[in-house]
């Protein structure tokens, strides 16, 4: 089976231009993790879409679903106190619903990334699959400088070798599940993302070709420039891609 794990947990803290989660930003007509779930709905394959939602907006979110008929389609989770977290209780309610089927995938995508493509989905799909575990990037364009004191250059990696990580990251439920039970607490908590986990339990992860405009609304400048692609961008309606 295949699953979507649509991640809003978050609660804005960075974007200080509304009383509410950007998620739950107006976008265009709708609200942005709308246009998010909206895409997933296309993808044929999905027996099931899961949000992840802070606490105090799985209420709020339940209503946005219910005035567009969609209250059937995807289920409400409570999410964590942490991306992996959200991640976790979403696998829980898999498990639940659906039963305990470790070749079952699972999509995770940043509820704020609403101009992903159904092409890097469905390659995403394809690349869990056939690997096990995938993340969606996109070649970095800038020159990476690292510095562990934040005053001095330690070292410049060669760009052509470096990445900017984008989602969705899809997984087989049984291969995320056990890079999980092999971290501590202090790791779970402190890991950036699910791949993470994956690369530190030495599981391979494939790369799945993102794009520049998938990009991640993260800064009132993110949202400025999401206003401006909203009526650019060309609307799908067929999924196709593939993998890097």
């Amino acid at each position: 089976m295949i699953h979507a794990a649509i991640l809003a947990g978050g609660t804005g803290s960075r974007m200080k231009m509304a009383n509410m989660p950007k998620q739950f930003l107006e976008l265009g007509d709708k609200p942005v993790i709308l246009h998010t779930i909206e895409k997933f709905l296309l993808i044929p394959e999905f027996d099931s879409i899961y949000v992840g939602v802070h606490k105090d907006w799985t209420d709020y979110t339940r209503d946005i679903l219910s005035r567009e008929g969609l209250s059937e389609k995807v289920t409400v989770v409570t999410g964590g106190s942490n991306r992996n977290g959200t991640i976790a209780n979403i696998l829980n309610h898999i498990q639940k619903d659906h039963g305990d089927n470790p070749d079952s995938v699972v999509v995770t995508h940043d509820a704020v990334r609403p101009f992903v493509s159904l092409a890097i989905i469905t390659a995403n799909i394809r690349a869990a699959q056939e690997h096990g575990a995938c993340d969606t990037v996109i070649p970095a364009t800038d020159t990476i400088v690292n510095s562990t004191d934040a005053a001095l250059i330690a070292e410049i990696p060669d760009r052509s070798q470096l990445y900017q990580g984008q989602t969705p990251q899809s997984f087989k439920i049984g291969l995320l599940q056990d890079a999980y039970t092999r971290l501590c607490e202090e790791e779970k908590a402190s890991i950036p993302d699910a791949c993470k986990a994956l690369v530190l339990a030495d599981i391979p992860v494939a790369l799945v070709a993102g794009a520049p405009e998938n990009i991640k609304l993260t800064t009132v400048m993110d949202y400025r420039i999401a206003q401006a692609l909203i009526d650019r961008l060309p609307e799908e309606s067929s999924p196709q891609g593939e993998a890097v």
